[in-house]
């Protein structure tokens, strides 16, 4: 039996009785008058209300002291390494102190004997015997006291290595103790997802009243609990689904009755565990999604080309982009005017993510996949060139090794797929994803590579890192609104040894570069907006100068180095490049060299954007061909200012060349 078999299944099986009847109270027989210690009832367990603020700092300051034994940890690891060093050099100084005492000795017999052969040539000279007399000399007074501090550092040696070992017991005992506060602290914030069925029954019934249908909704693993937060922050997005659900989903009884259904429409609501996720489906036997009808909404908005193919699974993740809707008017009933779009943005800051399904005339069903917790979660760390990144290990399907040789063909052919737990796989450098260097796959000791499965619906992808570092449980912390901004950025985390490493939604990464979305595809084509290439090594300036050119109306490409400026140019003419100086790989004046050497780029206006202002780097760009050049920091009115004159110009040349 399929999943949706045995889903509608149980569906129907707990719709037919929704609410069972509870069995009456048995009365208890009256208690003895005398009662024994033994039987004397349980003293009810009190409880305390404590305020969500507080509770939500102790968590976090349990993260923190999360984070602080881990950096301990790391330091008691460098410690016991250096130990270990100290020991091998202590017993390089005791060889190297016994030879010195031989030497010593045998300097001392020669000296004696040097003595004997002149006290001998004396007539009244006596001299004692070697056996009737030690002689100690300077050097063999050095030798003993080095002997004596060699001892004493092995004394310290001993001493600071059993204080390690006892350091190192009681970080053990201090970690499982922090474990058991981490957990506990997460328990308090953890609610039955039960405790929110009555408010979502009362939309049901709401909205079903008010368009004249009915409709019974069953709800099946109520008794799973997810985070506080994520519930409340969640039931708004629940709800719009519910009445949409009513109001788009389920038909009208005389058309369920033509389609040979029941005049009660059927919603299903089932919470499954997934590790360390939940996953929440939210289903309905109603006519399902026109996927048609989808495609020429998209078509006559723009979202798509009218010759572009699109699967189903791309063709149902539409109905997800911003201001996309096939209803004809806007009403108070289901999405009042908010798109689906909102409801994946939520669950996307949650850390989750967001499917569709839907069969015509089946109905149509939601899958919201939610961590259980935003505190902690367990991660997969991975390394690109000298980035680390690290991967949720529920977005993980897999990890398997291939062979060098067959992973090179995969990356030489896009058409082959590696086939997995009957998914289909493409396999892709996870540096493309992150704008990190690629590793050459030919190049290294061992005969087979670790790949990561990652599912991503239709685009589900093998990725390949240089190194796996390994998994391990992070501590997540919010980034700012210019980082979460980022597609792909799920948070941030601290490692033990302090370094920042950034949270990966690989889902999104692989979707929006394999699909690059159909909005962007029709954008490509049809938008005449000014196209800008930003190239700065910095990523906070280039985040921040795309979001100011886009709010002019602007497209903008980023690149975070001239390679990769160069690399962009190669496939993509921009109409002005705002470029920084220096930069690894390839600085600002090379860049502007290729671009006016170039027959293709040579007439791109191209404007330096650099902290270096003084006079000698300003003359080696004006001689270079540069047609701006600007300080940092810098004002935006006179970055758009400086902008705007070789934008109109530009424009006017292709319009004369066409």
């Amino acid at each position: 039996m399929s999943p949706e078999e045995d889903f509608a299944a149980r569906l129907a099986a707990v719709t037919q009785n929704p609410r069972p009847q509870e069995p009456a109270p048995v009365p208890t027989p009256r208690a003895a008058p005398a009662a024994r210690p033994s039987e004397m009832p349980e003293r009810p367990v009190e409880t305390a209300r404590v305020d969500a603020k507080l509770l939500d700092d102790m968590l976090n300051n349990a993260g923190e002291v999360s984070i602080f034994q881990s950096r301990i940890e790391q330091e008691m690891s460098s410690i016991s390494f250096n130990l270990a060093e100290l020991s091998q050099t202590v017993v390089r100084l005791r060889n190297q102190l016994r030879q010195l005492d031989a030497e010593t000795e045998a300097q001392i017999r020669y000296r004696h004997q040097d003595d004997t052969a002149l006290s001998d040539s004396d007539e009244g000279g006596r001299e004692f015997d070697p056996l009737e007399l030690d002689r100690y000399s300077t050097i063999q007074q050095l030798s003993r006291a080095l002997g004596e501090s060699v001892s004493d550092l092995v004394s310290i040696q001993d001493l600071l290595s059993e204080l390690t070992r006892e350091s190192e017991n009681l970080l053990v005992q201090q970690s499982r103790v922090t474990t058991e506060l981490q957990d506990s602290l997460i328990r308090t914030r953890m609610l039955p997802f039960s405790n929110f069925t009555p408010r979502l029954e009362r939309v049901v019934r709401s909205a079903a009243r008010d368009v004249g249908k009915r409709v019974n909704i069953a709800f099946e693993g109520g008794s799973g609990e997810l985070d506080r937060q994520v519930l409340q922050r969640m039931m708004p997005a629940f709800e719009h689904l519910l009445r949409n659900a009513v109001v788009h989903g389920i038909e009208a009884p005389d058309a369920r009755r033509a389609a040979s259904k029941d005049e009660t429409g059927q919603i299903g609501v089932l919470l499954q565990r997934e590790g360390t996720e939940m996953a929440i489906r939210i289903r309905d036997d109603g006519a399902g999604l026109n996927i048609d009808r989808i495609r020429r909404v998209a078509t006559e908005r723009g979202l798509i080309a009218a010759d572009a193919e699109l699967g189903n699974t791309d063709a149902l993740n539409l109905i997800l982009e911003p201001g996309f809707s096939t209803a004809k008017h806007v009403t108070q009933d289901a999405g009042r005017g908010v798109g689906m779009d909102v409801v994946a943005n939520e669950i996307k800051l949650l850390g989750g993510s967001l499917a569709v399904d839907s069969a015509a005339g089946k109905g149509t069903e939601f899958v919201a996949r939610l961590p259980l917790t935003l505190a902690v979660t367990q991660a997969l760390l991975v390394r690109c060139a000298d980035d680390q990144f690290a991967i949720p290990l529920p977005a993980v399907e897999g990890i398997v090794r291939v062979p060098r040789a067959e992973v090179a063909q995969y990356l030489n052919d896009p058409s082959r797929r590696y086939v997995y737990g009957a998914q289909n796989y493409k396999f892709e450098h996870l540096g493309r994803y992150v704008g990190s260097t690629t590793s050459d796959i030919s190049q290294g000791e061992t005969s087979s590579i670790p790949v990561i499965l990652v599912r991503a619906g239709e685009h589900s992808t093998a990725l390949i890192a240089d190194d796996m570092v390994g998994s391990r449980e992070v501590v997540v912390k919010s980034v700012g609104p210019l980082v979460s901004g980022i597609p792909g950025v799920a948070g941030a985390t601290i490692l033990g040894d302090g370094s920042i490493v950034m949270i990966l939604d690989v889902a999104t990464l692989v979707r929006r570069a394999q699909t690059v979305t159909p909005v962007l595809q029709a954008a490509a084509r049809n938008d005449a907006r000014p196209l800008i290439l930003v190239v700065d090594d910095s990523i906070t300036v280039r985040r921040v100068t795309q979001r100011l050119l886009e709010r002019n109306d602007m497209r903008v490409m980023t690149a975070k180095d001239g390679v990769d400026a160069v690399s962009l140019m190669a496939e993509t003419v921009p109409d002005l490049v705002l470029l920084d100086i220096e930069m690894p790989r390839m600085d600002g004046f090379e860049v502007l060299t290729h671009i006016r050497n170039s027959d293709q780029l040579r007439h791109v206006p191209t404007i330096m954007v650099t902290s270096r202002t003084g006079d000698k780097h300003r003359t080696r760009a004006f001689e270079l061909g540069v047609d701006g050049y600007l300080g940092k920091p810098y004002q935006e009115n006179q970055l758009l200012d400086s902008m705007r004159p070789l934008l109109t110009s530009q424009h006017d040349e292709q319009r004369g060349e066409a």
